[in-house]
This record gives C-alpha cells, structure tokens and sequence, in this order.
C-alpha cells in the first residue's frame, strides 16, 4: 500500500509559488513597500502552513522574503545566512535560474558589506547563467531583478541599465511586477543621474531625472488617490528627490514633509535615508541651511548602517556643497569635491574591467567542465561511461565516502540473441531505451552509467529497499515497452543485481557481490531483481 501511495501523481500541475500563491503574493507586497517586519512576520505565518502540508515550494519563497525583509533591515550577515540556504536549496534541485536570481542577491549582500571581489564574482556567474537561459523562463524577469540590484550596488550602472530595461519591457503594465520595475529603474536613475551631476555632466543627468520622473509619477498619483503616502514610502521619496534636483521644491516638500520622522521608527532605514536626503534638499533650497545638514547628516549614518556605500558619498558630496553655499569663501573646495568624484568614477570603471575578467574565469571554468563531463559521458546513452565509472568506484575507497550506498547492475537479457537477429542498430536502440529508463527513474544525486556493452550500473544514494524499489520501476517499464516498434517480434527484458556498502567494505568487493546477484536473477529465469 505503502508503495502504491510513493507512486501517486497529483491530479493538477502544482503551482509554481507553491500551495499558497496568495500569501506568497503578499509577502512580496511587502518588501515591495518597504514594509519589513510586516513581511518577518507574514514569514512566520506562511511557513507554519507550509510545513503543515510539507509545502517546499512556499518554504522557499519564505526563506527568499526573509532574506529581502533582512536587506531591507540592514540585517546584512542574516541576509548572507538566508541566501546561502537558498543558493543550497537551488542546487540541489537542479534550478539553475532560481539559482542566478540568488546568486546576484547574495552578490548585493557581499557588496553592501564590502566584500566587492566576491560581489563581482557572483555577478559574473549570475550573468553567464542568464545569457544561456530564455527569456521565456517564468523566472528569467525575478534574477534579472536581482542582478539588476546587484549591479547597481557595485556601481555598474551600464549593466544595471540594460538589465531594468529587459525587466520592464517583459512585465504587464499595471501588474504589481511592473509597479516593482518602474520603481526599481527610478531609483537606478536618480542614482546614476546624481553621480553624473557631481562630474559637472549637468545635461545628461538632467535627462536622467526626467526619466526618472517619467516613471513613477503615476504610481505615486495612484498611491495618494488610494492611501496614505506612507504605504509606498520609497516610491514617494524617489520621486520627492528627483523633484528636488530639477527644483521643483514646493512639490518636493508637500511629498516628503509628512513622512519625515515617521520612517526611522519603522525601521524602513532604506526608504528613510532617501527621505531626509530628500528633505535635506528641500531645505537647502530654501536657504534653512542648519536643518539641511541636519537631514543630510541623518542620510548619510543611515545609508552607513545600511551599507550604501555609493549612496553615502552621494550624501557627503552634497553636504560638502551645502558648507560651500553657506560659506562662499568655502568656493575653492568645489574643484577639490569634483577630483575626488571623478577619482571615485574612475574606480567605478575599473569594476567594469574586474566584471570583464570575472565573466571571463567563469566562461573558461564553463568550458573545462563541460569537457570534463564530455570525457566522463557514453556517446550512445548519454549516461557515464566507464571512465565514470571507475571515478564512481574509487571514491568508494576514500575517507567521506556516502553513508549509504548501493549498487545496482543491470544486464539486458540475452543482448547478442537481439544484435544477432535484429542487427546492430536495432541492438543500439534497445541500450538508448535502457539508458532513457534510468534517467527517467532514478533521482538526482544517483549515478547511472554504462560500463560496458549492454552493462549499466546505477550508484544509488540510498539502503537497499530503495535501490529494490528503483530496479523493480526500471525492470517493469522496460519490459512493458513496445519493443515492436522498433522491430516486428523483438522482446527486451532486463536482469538486475543489487548490494550495499556496509562498513570496511571495499568497493571491488560491493561490485563482486553485485555482480553474483545479477547472476543469480539470470540462473533463475532473468527479468527479476536479486538483491
């Protein structure tokens, strides 16, 4: 009964956010919103339900919403923890795509804490996955959300353009995606804009900000028709600030006025440094220098706890400026903050250069292992071939091999009689079937390969009732196969032998047990499994 149960299906295609795509919608919503520990604790919510019905699909949307609630907290070493679990779970599942989107967020982490060597070399894989990924991926926008943000921390603001670009151009206008989006190319924008203005490029920066406003006014329009200002406290402030740079201070005021004070005690640090960086600028242009430099001030400890590296020294830059323009004799120091920003740019163009390289490593490591598992692939089935094998075999006599393991090999039952009869290519057929056999129902981390003519042999993670389980599923499919399709009157069936490594064992003496096993479901009447 047991047995029948492993083998149900569920009766409809599993949604890709799991059982409860609703509350995983609304975990997102919140980080969205800057709403952290709103989000923290609809985390604690969804992942009880999870683990009631062993959901692990919502579980990994619960661990990626910790992680953004983390960043958005400031909570970076608990952002790095959640984002590593992650990058395992991916992997081990094999999801390549999730794995670049997590990639490129433990990149933004590492940045924000400094580690910006380690940063670029994620982003570098992150962005070699994603060029040999469709577009078409249902998770292809999501990484490159992520390595957009990525992107923008390291300064790389080229690949953070072209990637937002792709972003918005693939989401539904009006969706909550394409609401995240235009919010996110904004921010890019006003950022890129204003280190440009401190390089004396005032004509391309001002198109920048236009951009910018061009982009999320209508959703902060929509926001105060529907709510207080405070439910999209970033978007709100993204556009207070570029109002402010191209002077449109009134409207700039009447936007961040009543949001001042109340961010930081929500702990929305990110939203809050922009909102008194924003404030401080309403306030220098109308000449209340004293509570500009106060705002600026608090901008800049808060992007410090925040790791905001670029957008401190836009911070300081400006607070710079706000001592020139209350002290004029102060004027000289202008050209000093000019060297420095484009000293800082300078380094900002030697990251792309370190990109360049690290996408290069990445590219030949690609290269290397995909020949080394051409070296250790059969060209026929396309499973290991004896050489794997071998590898297989002698990591059986080293220290930290598996603490389960079985063997199973697997014979085609009297192959000679089937090339004989049928010819060669008919014979080539049958071990393409075998092989499709394996693959289809073995797991993961299990080993199949064919090591000879017509031997295969299947290293198993697992005791030896879930190797008989496994064989027993290869043996019937195969012997229910219309084989006449292949050839009029041809019958394929398969014997198998089993054994596990138990403790002191070496691995010529698992294979020798194994193979007396395969021989023993032969003398008894083939088609069956020994174990």
């Amino acid at each position: 009964m047991a047995g029948a149960m492993d083998e149900r299906r569920l009766p409809v295609v599993p949604h890709p956010l799991g059982g409860f795509p609703g509350l995983v919608n609304w975990m997102h919503e919140l980080t969205v919103k800057g709403r952290n520990w709103e989000a923290l604790r609809a985390t604690d919510i969804v992942e009880a339900l999870a683990r009631a019905v062993d959901d692990s699909r919502a579980l990994v949307f619960v661990t990626q919403t910790r992680m953004y609630a983390m960043i958005g907290l400031a909570r970076l070493q608990e952002a790095l923890a959640a984002g590593e679990s992650l990058l395992r779970l991916h992997r081990a599942a094999g999801a390549t795509v999730e794995e670049a989107k997590t990639l490129s967020d433990v990149a933004e982490i590492l940045i924000r804490m400094g580690r910006l060597d380690e940063g670029l070399q994620l982003v570098a894989r992150a962005t070699s996955i994603l060029d040999e990924t469709p577009r078409s991926h249902r998770r292809h926008l999501s990484a490159i959300s992520s390595l957009t943000d990525a992107a923008r921390a390291a300064e790389l603001y080229e690949l953070a353009d072209s990637s937002s670009r792709i972003l918005m151009e693939g989401q539904e206008p009006g969706s909550i995606d394409r609401e995240a989006s235009e919010l996110q190319r904004a921010e890019l924008l006003l950022e890129w804009a204003m280190r440009l203005e401190h390089l004396g490029q005032l004509e391309v920066a001002a198109a920048r900000y236009l951009q910018s406003v061009r982009l999320i006014q209508p959703w902060v329009d929509a926001y105060r028709r529907s709510g207080p200002t405070a439910d999209a406290p970033l978007a709100t402030a993204v556009l207070a600030t570029v109002l402010a740079k191209l002077g449109r201070v009134d409207e700039a005021a009447e936007l961040v006025e009543p949001m001042v004070g109340s961010m930081r005690d929500r702990s929305q640090h990110h939203e809050a440094r922009l909102v008194h960086f924003a404030y401080g600028l309403v306030l220098r242009a109308r000449g209340d220098y004293p509570g500009a430099r106060r705002e600026f001030i608090a901008a800049v400890e808060l992007s410090t706890h925040t790791g905001q590296t670029t957008q401190r020294l836009i911070f300081q830059h400006e607070l710079a400026l706000l001592a020139i323009a209350q002290f004029p004799e102060t004027r000289h120091v202008l050209a000093a903050l000019q060297a420095q920003a484009q000293q800082l740019w300078n380094l900002r163009l030697e990251r792309l250069a370190m990109l360049r390289q690290a996408r290069r490593r990445v590219q030949l490591e690609a290269e290397r292992t995909r020949a080394d598992a051409a070296a250790l692939q059969d060209p026929l089935t396309g499973l290991g071939n004896r050489r794997c094998f071998d590898q297989q075999m002698a990591l059986l006599d080293r220290e930290g091999r598996p603490d389960q393991l079985t063997l199973l090999l697997l014979d085609a039952d009297n192959f000679k009689h089937i090339n004989d009869t049928y010819s060669h290519a008919a014979g080539d057929q049958v071990l393409i079937q075998i092989a499709r056999a394996l693959k289809q129902h073995c797991r993961s981390m299990d080993v199949p390969v064919r090591f000879g003519g017509d031997e295969f042999a299947v290293f198993i993670r697992g005791d030896l009732t879930t190797a008989a389980r496994i064989g027993e599923r290869i043996r019937h499919w195969i012997a229910t196969q219309p084989w006449n399709e292949i050839a009029l009157g041809m019958r394929v069936t398969v014997s198998l032998g089993a054994a596990t490594l138990r403790d002191g064992m070496a691995a010529d003496h698992l294979f020798h047990i194994a193979d007396k096993q395969l021989y023993a479901a032969k003398s008894r009447g083939r088609d069956q499994l020994a174990a």
